[in-house]
């Protein structure tokens, strides 16, 4: 018991018992009640409306439980990060590192020994890139808000450095010349970092920082160091969070908060989360070419067409109105916004958009739906997200994905998987399918851009040298670069890549300009074109003469282009030959992220829970799909799915042991993310006692013990049918350690009763300690009488 308790003594929040402390708190409380005596005396004495004080009381109320709840989760996290491995696997046996349960995943101890031993060193490292990159970009976007002024003071990063919860070295499918690895890390330290704002001084402590970063190593060389370089990225937006404190924490509310947080996120993922890649080099054998210029894997084309049952969240003068629904589409760094519909919770979008993927395995395509709200807080309508490595492998996908926290709401997505050719003769076929879908805002081609330098630039002011950057234009895309400071031959060594409309006629634009005067040093007008002429579509690293610019002014460039070639049916099946693709470290995600329900590979139905092996056997990819919208959701032939390897009857002649039908479930457990899913798919053969009364079934769910309304879950209802079909997504966050304690109760009911009541049909309980969660269940239950609750 002794030991027990020095345990878990050192997961304990640290408490102060400081004298000094403890007398301005008294302080501060006299003069909070003072206050509060005066605010209701002079709400009185000038007869003002008492919604003057109630306001202002609600939003008290409403920031300090925020606070609250927020700094709890930072001292938890803050505390795991400074404990050992061993101290946290025995405090929290329901959330063990990820190397626990995933063979495949490596224990990272040593690798946080190197970190802790490193981190003062990387104290510096970080003070430039905070004070040079993410300052100006953080200034910028706060002035859109017009929040002016920004500036970093004091930058410390502290003592406690990040962690790695496992790391995942990849051996499959990859190049000879290349090493890929998966690291869980994990930042929650004691940083120290000051800034002022609209000349408020404030601060940032409880810093943190988690997401999934892919380390690649490439070239590989046989000199010292081996390796010639690194690219370093986030697969997909990291999750950050942080305190407020100082003057600026009268303004720690969750709008402001947000927008700040929301500024650091796109800098950090115009820094590091795909496509873009933070490339360090180590060797100089190398050319900063080959770290630096962009190579998509290829490009997912996105089409969201609707959404179906969002939720009602506008307030109307008979109650709850309905909705103005957005989307927002986010994939790495990338983020596209749909228009919004006032006054539909069945919205048609018919929103496309296209996205440059770096790295398909591990990358997530991620839908959130909003309710467009006259201030800046739109309320949330739901969210989902989908492996992108799933619509690679199936080439199109056709979907319907229900929204995640909402108790209601799906959205309608077609997909598609563009790969990358340097084939001439590709590029016909690529404009005719642009030509046929009768979008303009879709591409054919990706020009990847890599800017070595600048040579010979003029001055822009007398006796003085520039402080030149570049924007580079190519459509309606345009990107800048880092500022080089008083010099007239700068060097970026940066890449890009763009989409290309039509090559034939689409033109490149480098201006060159002078940061302090605005004024332009030299131009480049390149036409795409010109590249189809070239081996391989492609132009080697060569200066190239700068327009109105000085006569030895030159840009060095190199330039490629890749024609968008979709995955056809013999590609895929090439593909099913090869060997399977290995799956990425799971990551734990942001705090309010779920996963989607991807469709799951069947283990063999044990022992009296398949059907009949001579009835039809359809794979689950395909029962899956939506039951009021089967013109857009008809069954694909089954050698569309070459890498199925389990499979489950879809179908059943039996109508169980009580003679009330059959309901079709999948159950899966996410152990990173402590959360359960359960899919119900469909039911089947439920009686028929009246033909003139069909029943409109739906399904109720519970997690037991208990009945709690938070753990209640339902699906829509369906009209007149004794075989319904749902294929709708459920979850419940369950701690792994109460996951065999616990009971799913499904509950079949019917809206068809006596005075609008609900009769039972049939119910089944899951006892959750009987299955092995190591792999997704799609089983048939039997549904059985309804079982009274005991009081």
């Amino acid at each position: 018991m002794a030991n027990n308790m020095s345990e878990n003594s050192k997961f304990a929040l640290p408490v102060s018992n400081d004298g000094d402390t403890n007398v301005l708190s008294m302080i501060y409380r006299f003069f909070k009640k003072v206050s509060i005596v005066g605010a209701v005396y002079l709400v009185g004495y000038m007869q003002w409306s008492v919604a003057w004080l109630i306001g202002p009381v609600v939003l008290s109320v409403l920031r300090d439980q925020w606070r609250r709840e927020n700094e709890y989760r930072r001292n938890l996290a803050k505390v795991v990060a400074v404990s050992s491995e061993k101290d946290v696997v025995l405090a929290r046996l329901d959330d063990l590192p990820a190397w626990v349960f995933f063979q495949d995943v490596e224990r990272a101890e040593w690798l946080n020994r190197i970190l802790l031993q490193v981190w003062p060193n990387v104290n510096h490292y970080a003070k430039t890139i905070l004070k040079e990159t993410i300052e100006p970009a953080v200034a910028e976007s706060l002035a859109n808000f017009k929040l002016n002024g920004f500036k970093f003071e004091r930058m410390i990063l502290g003592t406690i450095a990040p962690r790695v919860g496992g790391v995942k070295v990849y051996d499959k499918n990859l190049s000879r010349n290349e090493i890929i690895m998966d690291v869980d890390l994990f930042y929650a330290g004691d940083c120290d970092i000051s800034f002022v704002l609209q000349r408020i001084r404030g601060g940032i402590k409880d810093l943190q920082i988690h997401g999934m970063l892919r380390v690649i190593m490439k070239p590989l060389i046989t000199k010292i160091p081996l390796v010639g370089g690194l690219q370093v990225f986030f697969l997909n937006n990291p999750s950050i969070d942080f305190n407020l404190v100082g003057a600026a924490d009268i303004l720690d509310m969750p709008g402001f908060s947000d927008i700040l947080r929301r500024c650091i996120i796109e800098q950090v993922a115009k820094m590091m989360v795909l496509p873009n890649k933070l490339p360090i080099k180590l060797s100089d054998e190398i050319p900063t070419v080959d770290l630096r210029m962009p190579d998509p894997e290829g490009v997912l084309r996105i089409h969201l067409v609707q959404a179906q049952n969002l939720m009602k969240k506008d307030v109307s003068m008979i109650g709850k109105g309905k909705s103005d629904p957005y989307a927002i589409i986010t994939v790495g760094a990338q983020q596209w916004k749909t228009k919004h519909i006032d006054n539909d919770v069945n919205p048609r979008w018919e929103f496309w958009c296209e996205a440059r993927v770096m790295q398909s395995l591990g990358q997530a395509l991620e839908i959130e739906v909003f309710d467009k709200d006259d201030g800046n807080d739109d309320d949330k309508l739901g969210r989902c997200s989908l492996d992108i490595s799933q619509v690679v492998s199936a080439g199109r996908l056709d979907t319907w994905q229900t929204l995640q926290q909402a108790k209601h709401g799906k959205v309608h997505l077609r997909l598609s998987w563009h790969r990358l050719s340097t084939e001439l003769a590709d590029l016909n076929q690529a404009l005719l399918e642009v030509q046929l879908i009768k979008n303009s805002e879709l591409s054919t081609a990706v020009l990847s851009v890599y800017i070595d330098s600048c040579k010979n630039l003029p001055n822009a002011r007398a006796q003085s040298k520039p402080d030149p950057y570049l924007q580079i234009t190519l459509g309606k895309k345009t990107e800048n670069t880092a500022v080089q400071m008083r010099t007239d031959c700068p060097v970026y060594e940066i890449g890009h890549s763009f989409l290309v409309h039509n090559p034939n006629i689409d033109m490149l634009e480098v201006k060159v300009i002078d940061q302090k005067t605005g004024n332009q040093l030299g131009i480049l007008m390149y036409s795409v074109a010109s590249l189809l002429k070239q081996n391989n579509l492609t132009m080697l690293p060569q200066p190239i003469n700068l327009q109105k610019s000085g006569p030895e002014s030159k840009i060095i460039l190199a330039l490629q282009l890749k024609i968008l070639k979709e995955a056809v049916k013999e590609d895929l099946e090439e593909e099913a030959e090869a060997p399977p693709t290995p799956e990425p470290l799971p990551a734990a995600p942001a705090p309010d992220a779920t996963d989607a329900a991807p469709p799951v590979m069947i283990p063999p139905a044990p022992t009296g829970e398949a059907d009949n092996t001579s009835e039809k056997s359809i794979p689950v990819e395909r029962i899956v799909r939506q039951v009021d919208t089967p013109q857009e959701s008809q069954p694909q032939p089954e050698n569309d799915t070459p890498k199925l390897v389990h499979r489950v009857s879809s179908l059943t002649t039996s109508a169980g042991e009580a003679g009330l039908g059959r309901i079709l479930l999948s159950l899966r457990y996410s152990i990173l993310n402590q959360t359960l899913y359960v899919v119900v798919h469909k039911i089947m053969n439920i009686p028929l006692k009246d033909p003139t009364n069909v029943p409109d079934p739906y399904v109720k769910l519970y997690l037991l013990p208990g009945r709690a309304k938070e753990s209640k879950r339902k699906t829509l209802v369906v009209k007149d049918s004794c075989m319904p079909e749902y294929d709708e997504t459920f979850e419940w966050v369950i701690p792994h350690a109460e996951l065999h304690s616990r009971q799913v109760e499904v509950t079949v009911a019917t809206h068809k009763g006596f005075l609008g009541g609900s009769p039972v049909i049939g119910q089944v309980i899951v006892h959750l300690n009987q299955y092995d969660f190591r792999e997704a269940k799609t089983l048939w239950f039997d549904l059985l009488p309804e079982v009274v609750p005991r009081d």
